[in-house]
């Protein structure tokens, strides 16, 4: 405790620290404000009649802090420009011009990410336009509109959720350049975040009202650290393939000659996977909406129920997947293996250029499995804590997208202040090991 109480005394004490720490926060409870203004023309005290926490619904939900729920000027939160870098992201892996615009170095960036706002534009303007028809259906049933005409309400809403969704890219851009972690992740964060304190108190006075249940409880939170322990091993595993640089001797200079490690992380892809799964495993019920056949409703229900062993089954397969198909698009063993052989650098036993992409490859694939079915595992958690008698709220935090991109964003973030305390000579957050964040090929970080 004395030593934590130092490190948070040295971390106060660096004024460039500091005021990163106090801007990062500034922001924060910017967005937090805003996503409890209401839009125009919406009746606050009927909103919980239209409250939707299912399929791909709860996730956005859950990504915006509950602003979805509650119609918030920030309904749409940092979802499009999520849509729209991942859009992106896959082009500079299948449109050679955008390849070549990603080779440019920081030129080339800034148009990536000025294509990236101009697309995120558009992708707010039509999900806010859905949006809207979303609540107008939500109104016929619970009088949400207080009077303004339909039209109306219909162009200043997608104005204003557009313009929403551009200041909240805009603030998380900001923490980025002048805060503390990446804002876009630490944004998504605090939104799933900001539902923990109500699901934990409604956990526990749940099982408050039943004797000997707190034991229970006191179970559910020992499993929950020790979830949190095996997400953070998935997120930070990395296989070392050992690399040797040939030595060069200029003047009376040596260089190279090192011995170095190649980390090929065992969860490459991230939380994508998920959240592409989430989105898969919803169409069957977009297919089976509004049809009142006992198949149709049959399949919802299994589709949606994550209680349900086959909808667990099929979820797995799915994530799965997408693990291995979204590792391929981002990663390229042959781009590694030209860096490699460019600076002199090469494997032992292996001979540089397409052997090296090769055996770069075969491992790639053999540490991908387990990563994968690791995932899988984290995602069908939620539901696997339900059926052991958890509240659907405080499951989500045992699994899935929820505890990802907590535990991934926070080590970001812990890095981050590790690096600037070992910069100036104070000893880290750690008393031995260094924390070592999320270093992945993917322009976007969740």
């Amino acid at each position: 405790m004395k030593k934590l109480i130092q490190t948070l005394k040295n971390i106060w004490s660096i004024e460039e620290l500091r005021s990163k720490i106090l801007f990062t926060l500034m922001l924060i409870v910017i967005y937090r404000i805003g996503t409890h203004v209401v839009l125009p023309g919406i009746n606050p005290t009927e909103l919980k009649t239209g409250q939707n926490s299912n399929g791909i619904l709860g996730l956005i939900d859950a990504f915006s802090g509950g602003a979805f729920n509650q119609a918030s000027i920030f309904a749409l939160g940092i979802m499009p420009y999520i849509s729209a870098s991942i859009f992106m992201q896959l082009m500079t892996v299948l449109v050679p011009r955008f390849q070549k615009m990603q080779k440019e170095g920081d030129s080339g960036r800034k148009k990536i990410n000025q294509y990236t706002r101009y697309l995120t534009v558009g992708v707010t303007a039509l999900q806010a336009s859905a949006y809207v028809t979303y609540l107008k259906g939500m109104t016929s049933q619970g009088g949400m509109l207080a009077g303004f005409p339909t039209g109306y309400f219909w162009l200043s809403s997608v104005v204003i959720l557009t313009a929403g969704t551009l200041f909240v890219m805009w603030m998380g851009e900001r923490i980025t350049d002048k805060g503390l972690g990446n804002g876009i992740s630490l944004i998504i964060m605090i939104g799933i975040v900001s539902s923990l304190p109500s699901s934990f108190l409604q956990e526990l006075a749940t099982k408050s009202s039943r004797s000997g249940q707190i034991l229970v409880f006191i179970i559910e939170i020992a499993i929950l650290i020790g979830i949190i322990l095996g997400t953070i091993l998935l997120i930070q595993g990395v296989r070392k393939v050992p690399v040797n640089y040939a030595k060069q001797i200029v003047g009376n200079r040596q260089f190279g000659g090192a011995r170095q490690f190649l980390p090929l992380k065992v969860n490459s892809a991230g939380v994508m996977p998920i959240i592409f799964a989430q989105a898969i495993m919803f169409l069957p019920t977009l297919v089976t909406l509004g049809k009142q056949s006992q198949g149709a409703q049959t399949l919802s229900r299994m589709f949606t129920d994550h209680q349900n062993f086959v909808y667990m089954i099929i979820y797995s397969i799915v994530v799965i997947g997408f693990t291995f198909l979204y590792t391929a698009l981002i990663f390229n063993p042959k781009q590694i293996a030209d860096n490699l052989k460019q600076n002199n650098g090469f494997i032992p036993g292996v001979k540089p250029g397409q052997p090296t992409a090769d055996y770069i490859g075969s491992v790639m694939d053999k540490i991908t499995f387990p990563g994968a079915v690791l995932l899988a595992v984290i995602g069908i958690l939620p539901g696997i804590a339900q059926r052991m008698g958890v509240t659907q709220a405080f499951s989500t935090f045992f699994g899935g997208t929820s505890l990802l991109i907590m535990v991934g964003v926070i080590l970001d973030t812990l890095q981050q202040i590790e690096t600037q305390l070992l910069m100036r000579q104070y000893d880290g957050l750690m008393k031995s090991g260094r924390i070592q964040g999320r270093q992945t090929t993917s322009a976007v970080q969740y």
